[in-house]
Order: C-alpha cells, then structure tokens, then sequence
C-alpha cells in the first residue's frame, strides 16, 4: 500500500512508523502542554491506571461473587434459583440502563466525578446485599449495583484513550481484561471459603470494607484525565511548535516499560514546558472539569450513542465485548446451579474453586494480548509504516476457535456428570478465548473511533448487557424446554457464528470504514469534540 497523507486516511488509519529514519510516530499527536495526560510522566500515568484497575476488579467482584453463595442463600431465605436468575439479569439491565446516565456525565463533567460517585453506588447496593432477607432485597440491591457499576465497561476504555498512545493500548486493555478476569472468576474462590467459615453474608461486609478502601484511594489518589486543550500565556516558538511532531526511537519503545514509553520525550512532571503553567493541586484533582464554552447536551448525546451502531466497528466489538460476557453469565448460573447437585455435590467452597481455571486461562491470555501492540508495528512496517486498526484482529482468530470449544466442552461434560477435572479444562479454555477477543474487539474500537470512544462504548455495553439479560431471563426456559446438553449444543453453534464475524472484518472493515468517514466526521463536527488524532 502506497503512503497516502493523514487527511485522506479513513478514521483509525494512522501513520504510525517513519521507516526513512526507523522511527516510531506517536499517535494520537501530543501537544506541547505537560498537563494533557499523554504527555504526563509514565509515573504519574501509572498510579492513575493503577487506581482504575483497582476500581475495575472490585466492581467485576461487585457483579459475580453473589452466585457463589445462591445455595445458602436458597436454603436459609427460601429464595428460589428462578428468582436467583431474574436476579442476575437484572443485574445486567441495570448495567445497560446506567451507562446511558453516567457516561453523559463523564463526558461533561470529567472522569473523577463519575469514578467516585460509581464508587459509593456500589459500596451502598453491597451494603444491601449484606442486608438481604427478602427476594425483594436481592432485585434491589443488584438494580444498585448494576446501574452503579454500569460506567465500569465505557470509562476505562476512555481513561485508556486520555492517557496511552496507539502502540501501547493492547498492554493497557489486556491489564484491564486481567482485572476483569480477576473480579470474575478468583475473587469467587475467596467468596466461597469466606462464605463457608463466616457465613454468606460476610463476602459482601468484606467487599464493603474493600472498596471503601479503594473509594478513598481514588478520592486523593486518581486525579482527572479528561484533557481540555489550553492557550499557552505566550506564543510558543517554531521551535516548541515542532515538538508536536517528535517521534520515538522504535528502539527504545521497544526495550523499556511503559513508564519509559508514556511519556513524552523531554518531559518532566516537575519543570515548565513552554509557556504552559502547572496545574495546582486543587485543579488536578477538581471534583469538576467542564469543557470552556459548554458541552453536548445531555439529549444529544445519548442519540449520538444510539448513532454510532451505524458503524461496523461499533457493532462488531458490540457483539463481541456482549456475547463474550453473555456466554460468560450461562456459564456462572448454570455452575452455581447444577454442581451443587449430584453427582458433584459441591460446597460453597466448591463453587468458589471452579472459578479458579477461567481465571487461569485468562492468566495466560495476559501475556498473548500483549503481544498484539508488538503485532501491530511489524504489520504497520509491512504496510509503509502505516497502521491499519484491522490488523489487531489477526490476533482475535485464536479466540474465535478456542472459545466456544470451552463453552462446549464445559457444557456437556457437566451435563453428563464427567470428572469435574473436565468442566474445569472447559472454562478455562473459555477464559483464555474470552480474554483475546475481548482486548482485541475493545482496541479495535478505540483504534478506529478514539474521538468518540465514550460514546461508542455506550452503545457496545448497552448492546452487551441486553444481549446478557435476555439470555439470562430464557435460561430457565431454555433449558427445560432443550435440555442441558442441547442448550450448551445450541450456544456453542451461536457462539462460533457471533464470533466468525471477526473474519469478515479483518476482510472489509477498512472499506467499511472508508464508506462512513464522510459521515463519521460530520458527527465529529456537529458534536464539537476535540480531536486527539
């Protein structure tokens, strides 16, 4: 492919490698301000990161460590598996409904308002976990804690966006999909012993006492990524002005961490840079940060939300991100259900531990996504130097086999009642498949639409969590009406079809992308959002 200018490049398609000098392009460009957070010090970013991750894992313990404990919980309150299941599924309508109320926030208002408010939404549905005696009390309290929780899967993506450069986003998403991974499936292991020594009600206190701790760390710790652009107090020089264009020797991004890597060469969290001043402390860590001269309305954006399924992309990491999760919840309810019956038998504990290989396997996918950044600049070098978005889906094919092979295996070796060592070999195979595809889609939608990724990501956890409520509603009916065997049957067969459609993205999803530039960028215009890229 010839290099062609950025202008004449669909959204996503970057120049990203200089090879007449074997230099590595940052993009998106950075400004000259110190304070954009593409340009902070790979510290500074790190306890940022860090502090979201935090807030990630506990919000995915939030969301799974209940089914864990439906044994007790059916025999000391009498609430029955159905009602267990509505439970649960209402849970992910709370999740797809909340996002349409709090990314509007985050975009107008700036991250840290909206961690900390999602935060303390959380600690007060958990609190009423804890407090659950009535069926009642377990509808309500997972309302609150989805639609508290439902930020979760929109604003890190775009705290992923503020702070990390094109190259370096597969790592910081596969840290993500870690701390998913984490919540999901080990914090259940720790649920179920704590579950069998202190009782059922315990594993919420301790959620409770945990992410207290972790609101607190954020309180003074994670100061706002949302980036206003700033006029310098004088007129930077010709020189300073070029600093725009520095690029990275491949070299070094090569060898050294993401601290080295983050950063912008030259910069110093400590000393002027130009003619813009430091922040101080109190506007660094500002409960608000509202865009100069006013936002989109509120209205408006949730119809730009609804707007952007019109884009492949969107709707492709929409199926994606949601049958990865969807699939995720058959395999929970169904575990929590039918291994505490013969021939298994299992405790709560027991529950608890088969968690443990789906964590395994994600484990493992950890260090194969973090590859794909590597993948990507080898593709990119083949290609001019120029960086396609499709080219992080190459990796995503391993996922699309291995996936719904471990739902398969999971199902029906539980089914007919197999060693339970089966089942376990099952799901974290499902893991480890879940993991790749979920860091490739979510990439690949901050790749082509970095600009707009908040929105965006509304429409995908919107498409997610509905996809994820009516299967979690029709299970019951599914399978009475099928069978275990058969329904696993039929899952794995819709599974492999969902996921196949990675292979005609990686075929036409530039030319998809090229055939709704013109109109992606009037959105752009019409929303007046700045554009990183």
């Amino acid at each position: 492919m010839e290099t062609t200018s950025s202008a004449q490049f669909p959204p996503g398609t970057v120049t990203i490698e200089d090879l007449t000098r074997n230099k590595l392009i940052l993009q998106p460009r950075p400004s000259d301000d110190p304070e954009q957070p593409l340009n902070w010090s790979g510290a500074r970013k790190t306890i940022n990161f860090a502090l979201v991750t935090a807030y990630s894992l506990m919000t995915f313990v939030v969301l799974d460590i209940g089914t864990v404990v439906w044994g007790p919980m059916n025999t000391q309150l009498g609430i029955s598996y159905t009602i267990m299941d509505y439970g649960f599924a209402i849970n992910c309508a709370g999740l797809a409904l909340g996002c349409i109320v709090l990314v509007p926030l985050a975009i107008i208002c700036g991250r840290r308002p909206v961690y900390l408010v999602s935060t303390l939404g959380q600690i007060a549905g958990t609190v009423w976990s804890a407090r659950t005696f009535t069926a009642g009390d377990l509808i309500g309290s997972n309302v609150v804690t989805g639609v508290a929780g439902a930020i979760s899967e929109s604003i890190v993506q775009m705290t992923v966006v503020d702070l990390f450069f094109v190259h370096q986003r597969a790592r910081m998403n596969a840290i993500y999909i870690l701390a998913v991974n984490t919540g999901s499936f080990l914090a259940p292991v720790a649920a179920g012993y704590c579950a069998d020594s202190q009782g059922w009600r315990w594993i919420w206190w301790w959620t409770v006492i945990i992410f207290g701790i972790v609101f607190f760390l954020m309180l003074f710790g994670y100061e706002e990524t949302k980036y206003t652009p700033r006029v310098p107090s004088l007129q930077a020089s010709s020189a300073e002005q070029s600093d725009v264009e520095e690029v990275q020797s491949k070299e070094v991004s090569a060898t050294k961490g993401v601290s080295s890597t983050t950063a912008n060469p030259g910069t110093s969290d400590t000393s002027e840079h130009g003619d813009y001043p430091r922040k101080s402390i109190r506007e660094r860590y500002s409960l608000l940060t509202l865009t100069p001269g006013g936002s989109r309305p509120f209205l408006g954006l949730v119809w730009d939300f609804a707007a952007l399924l019109q884009y492949p992309a969107v709707v492709y990491t929409a199926l994606m991100w949601g049958s990865c999760l969807t699939f995720f919840s058959v395999l929970l309810t169904t575990l929590s259900t039918y291994m505490t019956l013969p021939p298994y038998n299992f405790t709560t504990s027991g529950i608890g531990l088969m968690s443990l290989p789906p964590f395994i396997g994600g484990l493992l996918a950890l260090f194969v996504s973090a590859s794909n950044d590597w993948i990507i600049l080898k593709l990119a070098e083949r290609n001019g130097g120029v960086f396609e978005p499709e080219m992080r889906l190459w990796l995503a094919l391993i996922g699309v086999v291995i996936t719904p092979a471990g739902l398969l295996l999971f199902g029906l070796s539980m089914a007919e009642g197999k060693p339970w060592i089966i089942p376990c070999i099952g799901s974290a195979l499902y893991g480890f498949g879940f993991s790749i595809i979920g860091d490739a889609s979510l990439t690949y939608l901050q790749d082509c639409y970095a600009e707009v990724i908040g929105d965006a990501l509304v429409a995908v956890t919107f498409v997610r969590n509905a996809l994820a409520t009516m299967v979690v509603f029709a299970l019951t009916p599914w399978i009475n009406s099928m069978g275990l065997y058969d329904m696993f049957i039929c899952a794995a067969c819709i599974a492999w079809a969902m996921y196949g459609l990675t292979i005609p993205m990686l075929i036409w999803g530039r030319t998809w992308r090229v055939q709704t530039a013109a109109r992606y960028r009037r959105h752009i215009l019409r929303s007046g959002i700045h554009a990183p890229i």
